[in-house]
């Protein structure tokens, strides 16, 4: 046995529980931090070759190691953009320079420029939301732009796409001599049924449109739409000051009372057909004729009339909605999430993100509740997995164990005193 070595073991123990010591008084400090993930310190020996008769003390070796993949208890919150992950995955974020990374951590708030961002100061990214949803980049973070929810002053947006879908009575009787049609425009025109869509113009202007339904041969009907704004005043209705806007044919399948092409149903008013208006998209491919009274399944249309934004909301599958004053939910951005094949392998960085390292895996996006990914819980944090029992009552035994190691240096150093002076 050499008293070198076992000094140096003994300085290894005491090197090895001060690193334990300092995990622990990492996991004290962050007890209260979001989304804060507990580190723990592994001890494996490192045993030295000894020969017959004599012993090599070796030593211990440490590796750090962070539960990143524990999910914390969560905590509610009154804020719509206290967000929350319950499963898997990782929101993602951007630093000032802008590159991404991954955290847990989503306390966000505003910033001057109406970003969100957390208490580490990084920005979350979302997908945008444009015409159409969006969708994610599954191998990279392209496409994702850091989420801003600030008031604007005024938001109008126009009507480009509605859906619009009804049963049409099909016990309806022809009339043996029939009136006029609507497209005729006729001040005695007949029709079957009627409904009113409302539409917004580039102003926020609500722009009303009047659709009539009249039953002109069996399992065949005609559609015929007018600008409200120029209804009779006497009448009421015909005839318009403007001929109709949309005239078309609507044949329907007498065994299913479906369309007999869903395709003939999807109509186009093209930009000015109404001073302000764009191109208006009008989807009616659902449309039924069933023996039943007339009745309308769907009416939705996107734009919206000058108002600001209230507030937000986020819902489970990560959609960012901007709520406006007058109650309109509008799609503004969708959250993307990240994950990794080895989320306790990843590289833990000051603020509480992580980045992908050589042992984690690639990382690959996606959205909540998709795939494996968990779902976002709006109006809640995830708190720290750290547990203060456990972490005080770790750091009394290292303690002891530290104090331990101490007296085996000490003895291998009243041993060296000894050999010294045996010259004396």
């Amino acid at each position: 046995m050499s008293l070198y070595g076992m000094m140096r073991t003994g300085s290894s123990g005491m090197n090895a529980q001060a690193s334990r010591l300092s995990t622990v008084a990492d996991n004290i400090a962050n007890a209260s931090t979001n989304g804060y993930k507990a580190a723990s310190t592994e001890f494996s020996s490192l045993l030295l070759p000894s020969v017959s008769g004599n012993y090599n003390s070796g030593a211990v070796s440490t590796d750090i190691r962070y539960g990143i993949s524990q999910q914390g208890a969560l905590q509610y919150t009154s804020s719509s953009t206290d967000l929350a992950i319950s499963g898997n995955g990782f929101f993602v974020v951007q630093d000032a320079s802008g590159v991404p990374y991954m955290t847990r951590a989503g306390g966000f708030v505003p910033n001057a420029a109406g970003e969100l961002v957390n208490a580490g100061g990084y920005k979350l990214l979302g997908y945008p939301y444009t015409a159409s949803a969006p969708a994610p980049v599954v191998n990279g973070f392209d496409g994702l732009v850091p989420v801003k929810v600030g008031t604007d002053s005024l938001v109008a947006k126009p009507t480009t796409h509605a859906t619009f879908s009804a049963n049409l009575d099909a016990g309806t009787v022809i009339p043996a001599a029939p009136g006029p049609l609507p497209s005729s425009n006729d001040p005695n025109a007949e029709f079957t049924h009627k409904s009113s869509l409302k539409t917004y113009d580039t102003l926020g202007n609500e722009v009303l449109l009047d659709m009539y339904y009249t039953k002109t041969a069996d399992n065949t009907w005609e559609l015929s739409v007018f600008d409200a704004a120029g209804r009779d005043p006497a009448s009421g209705g015909f005839p318009y000051a403007n001929a109709s806007l949309l005239d078309a044919p609507m044949e329907f399948d007498p065994s299913t009372g479906k369309l007999v092409d869903p395709t003939t149903g999807v109509f186009t008013l093209a930009a000015g057909f109404i001073s302000n208006m764009e191109d208006v998209t009008i989807d009616m491919s659902k449309m039924t004729q069933l023996s039943y009274d007339y009745s309308v399944q769907d009416a939705d249309v996107n734009g919206n009339a000058p108002s600001e934004v209230e507030k937000v909301q986020v819902s489970g599958d990560g959609t960012v909605y901007a709520q406006y004053e007058n109650g309109d939910l509008v799609p503004i951005y969708r959250l993307a999430m990240a994950t990794v094949q080895s989320p306790d392998e990843l590289r833990v960085i000051s603020g509480n993100v992580y980045a992908q390292s050589v042992d984690s895996g690639v990382v690959v996006l996606g959205f909540p509740g998709n795939s494996g990914f968990g779902e976002i819980v709006s109006g809640a944090l995830e708190n720290s997995t750290v547990d203060l029992a456990s972490e005080l009552t770790t750091m009394i035994e290292s303690q002891r164990t530290y104090t331990a190691n101490s007296k085996v240096f000490q003895t291998g150093s009243d041993l060296m005193d000894v050999l010294v002076n045996l010259k004396r």
